[in-house]
């Protein structure tokens, strides 16, 4: 199945089938996704936090999403894989274009930016050249150092309307999904039902969105260090290495006794 039509069996999903979205940032965990029956695999730039250790996703370069996309891809056989554009990669509709095809070429199935009116060119452009586009509104990582902090979406009738009217451009634009992030639960309800394309929430609460995403590291609890009060831990990865790793240690420290 190509790309175009993974992301189409995504979008006709709306209204019949919740989508599952999960991000994932190296080989075996894009194949265990895979294997889990997983819909999309989002390689974010997320990964500048949970796997690079900056303090946000705006130190993320094209040369880290390409190869942790590359890795992604790999292992991947069914899922629809989606590559990150990140900060500064798409300031322009002809760089959006060039940067979209570094990450199909890399392996993924389809790109995502952040933004609602200001994108739509570059949303066009990249639709054109026949790469399937994941939009991302309400609150917007790459924008953190501007907002002063991650701010809570779709607070106000306006601030909701706003995100409606930048959805709605962006489905025109031909995105075949949206991300809602950190929106006000009864405000991503009322931009779900607006769109005729699916929603996949984050922080959004449970039920108002079309389909989920949730930080594959906070699923698996394998970052402990931070955990989103939205996220649900369902395992201790962390906790499981941390114990391995010091069973390996004392018994190495056995055998030289």
């Amino acid at each position: 199945m190509t790309g175009l039509e993974k992301a189409e069996k995504i979008r006709n999903q709306k209204g019949s089938k919740p989508v599952s979205c999960l991000t994932g940032y190296d080989y075996a965990t894009g194949r265990l996704l895979d294997e889990a029956g997983v819909d999309l695999i989002l390689v974010g730039d997320s990964l500048g936090m949970v796997v690079l250790g900056f303090p946000d996703t705006t130190h993320v370069t094209m040369e880290h999403m390409l190869h942790h996309t590359a890795a992604v891809a790999r292992g991947v056989e069914k899922a629809l894989v989606v590559g990150d554009l990140p900060i500064n990669s798409y300031d322009t509709p002809s760089e959006a274009l060039r940067n979209a095809h570094k990450l199909i070429k890399a392996g993924a199935d389809a790109v995502k930016l952040e933004g609602g009116l200001k994108q739509i060119k570059k949303v066009k452009a990249i639709v054109e050249a026949g790469i399937p586009v994941f939009g991302h509104m309400g609150m917007l990582p790459q924008r953190v150092l501007e907002e002063g902090g991650y701010k809570k979406k779709g607070k106000s009738d306006r601030q909701t309307e706003d995100i409606i009217e930048g959805c709605l451009a962006l489905q025109a634009a031909g995105c075949f999904a949206v991300v809602l992030e950190s929106v006000v639960g009864k405000s991503a309800a009322k931009i779900t039902k607006a769109l005729a394309i699916p929603t996949i929430g984050i922080g959004c609460g449970e039920g108002n969105c079309d389909g989920e995403i949730a930080v594959i590291t906070d699923v698996v609890g394998a970052y402990p260090w931070f955990v989103p009060p939205f996220a649900t831990v369902r395992a201790d990865v962390a906790g499981e290495t941390k114990k391995a790793a010091k069973e390996y240690v004392d018994a190495v420290k056995r055998i030289g006794s």
